[in-house]
């Protein structure tokens, strides 16, 4: 047997802003939307995990990479897989990448591509090594192979046009800028890592060591609401994303995500992440899974 080379940080989809394969979708998709949670948990721990220098994080990740492209297990053209893939003595998947092949076995059943989930690999071997970003459009380019994917991953899942890959990318962008903000002094703290352009900092008068204190410094606090001035922009390209998913199940999904985004952002606006975790109570969760359904459903039926 391999030696484990996942390491879990004890965090579920629980700890997440939005809802994981919830009853919303159809019931058929959500094993597999579980399998690919489940993935991206694994190498995001991975690239967060303080124990690991960087050149391990990357062959760790670089082997998840070299199963997903590896032929399924069973697939007649086993024979053909890359050369490098991990696999044991019997030429068997690594067990030691049971996750990873799972994901991949998924992928042939639906047919979704890899893509994926080999750019969510490419985020986080980013991680690996980069800590800072200098401005609003590298941070971007960040979030289109760390966030992005899951998105679209869902939508290709369920079937859906490409059109709604762009208002799609716009909101799982916004999500993860939130959750950097969220999170932005515990990062820090705890893997030196910052996700607010270091050019905003600088132009407010303002640096990642006032990340350290128990509230925001107003320098700070403009920079902060000033990312949230982008979200905001995101959040209105997401706005459209409803309307282009035929399912309606999903588009509920889509919708009540929406608005968990919107309060989220209205919510750190008003409250400092420095001084207090900025989350939604279960009443507000639902509060917006509520109204959310309401509202994409009137909508329809007055279409």
């Amino acid at each position: 047997m391999s030696a484990a080379v996942e390491t879990p940080s004890g965090k579920g989809a629980a700890d997440e802003n939005f809802p994981v394969g919830s009853w919303l979708l159809p019931a058929h998709l959500r094993p597999h939307i579980a399998l690919y949670y489940a993935y991206a948990r694994a190498i995001d721990d991975i690239a967060d995990n303080p124990e690991l220098p960087p050149d391990e994080k990357i062959r760790r990740l670089d082997g998840f990479a070299r199963v997903i492209t590896d032929a399924p297990s069973g697939d007649p053209q086993d024979g053909d897989r890359q050369d490098g893939a991990p696999h044991d003595s019997s030429g068997a998947a690594d067990p030691a990448y049971a996750t990873a092949s799972a994901i991949r076995n998924s992928l042939h059943e639906t047919g979704v591509s890899p893509r994926h989930c080999l750019d969510l690999i490419t985020a986080f071997k980013q991680d690996a090594f980069k800590s800072r970003y200098e401005s609003w459009d590298e941070l971007i380019g960040y979030c289109l192979n760390s966030a992005a994917p899951v998105g679209r991953y869902l939508i290709d899942l369920h079937g859906e046009p490409k059109e709604a890959h762009g208002p799609s990318d716009a909101l799982c962008n916004a999500l993860q800028i939130i959750n950097h903000l969220q999170d932005c002094a515990d990062d820090f703290r705890e893997i030196d890592r910052v996700y607010i352009p270091e050019d905003w900092l600088r132009e407010a008068g303002s640096t990642v060591a006032d990340l350290t204190a128990t509230a925001a410094s107003p320098a700070l606090r403009s920079v902060l609401d000033r990312c949230l001035d982008e979200v905001d922009e995101l959040m209105r390209e997401a706005s459209a994303l409803p309307r282009h998913i035929s399912s309606f199940r999903f588009a509920m999904e889509c919708a009540v995500i929406i608005r968990i985004a919107q309060t989220l952002s209205a919510d750190l606006r008003q409250r400092d992440p420095l001084a207090t975790r900025v989350a939604l109570s279960k009443p507000r969760y639902l509060w917006c899974g509520v109204t959310a359904i309401l509202a994409l459903s009137a909508r329809r039926i007055f279409q």
